[in-house]
């Protein structure tokens, strides 16, 4: 009987370390498995045929073995292939994409199946490579509205937590960690109530560019929100990324006032054929 091979599963790379002298262990995103710890035998090495597909931003096709024990976490990547894609990330978007990453894998539990979510991230990479701040901004707000809604942490956004009770569609409302929807109160960027239903309406469908367009109507209350909201779950006040960009962005300044700066941004090193990082866009 003829050996099995392994089924194909679409995929990302999120992020990669050195094994050893001529391999690699990966964290991929996969859209049949989620979340899985690869080890890519031979990458390094410059004849290999993996080491021009694992690339960070771009879709590839993956087939791996089982591990060998059945409790073990990691398996053996036996073949990887370009899947086609857009341009690689370069500049801003570059941060903002190793932002997604960062995301998923403080957020996804591992062999958690999200293909919905898999879905969202590859329709928000063309946007943030497109290089227009607002869309970006936008397309990042609306791929934290998913990740949170697919793991389980966002309220239903047309509805007040405390209550049950429909938003009215000119109320002035705010989303918070630990209480959800409720009327903004003062000092805080207020989101209004037809926007909140716009906005559950495309997560219901499922609909990207409807929920990019309508984030895109509310960019500043939608950041402070999401980002407070992230933060209480991640449990940690700033991601590594955010960090780096700061210090990317001080050097920068730094460097056109002609002062010196000790700030060292210390982002994982791109794969290569990926573009460095110019003015960050903070996510």
């Amino acid at each position: 009987m003829a050996a099995r091979h392994p089924a194909a599963m679409a995929a990302y790379v999120l992020h990669r370390w050195d094994w050893s002298e001529s391999s690699l262990i990966l964290d991929v995103f996969t859209r049949d498995q989620g979340r899985l710890t690869v080890v890519a035998k031979g990458a390094k090495r410059p004849y290999s045929q993996l080491r021009a597909a694992l690339l960070p931003f771009q879709r590839i096709s993956v087939s791996m073995g089982r591990p060998r024990e059945e409790a073990a976490e990691i398996h053996t990547l036996r073949g990887a292939e370009w899947a086609g894609g857009g341009p690689m990330l370069g500049g801003a978007a570059l941060f903002s994409g190793f932002y997604l990453n960062e995301l998923l894998m403080k957020l996804l539990a591992r062999h958690d199946a999200h293909p919905r979510l898999f879905d969202a991230y590859a329709a928000t990479l063309p946007a943030l490579a497109a290089g227009h701040d607002a869309l970006s901004q936008a397309a990042l707000r609306a791929f934290e509205l998913v990740l949170l809604q697919e793991i389980g942490l966002l309220p239903q956004l047309d509805l007040h937590t405390a209550t049950l009770q429909p938003v009215g569609d000119d109320e002035a409302c705010a989303l918070r960690p630990e209480s959800g929807v409720g009327p903004a109160n003062h000092g805080e960027l207020p989101l209004r109530g037809a926007l909140l239903q716009r906005l559950q309406a495309a997560l219901d469908a499922g609909d990207m560019p409807a929920l990019q367009a309508a984030c895109a109507e509310a960019l500043a209350p939608l950041k402070q929100g999401l980002r407070a909201l992230l933060h209480y779950h991640l449990g940690s006040p700033r991601l590594r990324t955010r960090e780096v960009m700061i210090d990317a962005q001080q050097l920068l300044e730094g460097a056109a006032r002609g002062a010196p700066t000790s700030a060292t941004p210390t982002t994982p090193a791109p794969a290569p054929g990926v573009g460095s990082a110019a003015v960050p866009v903070r996510p």
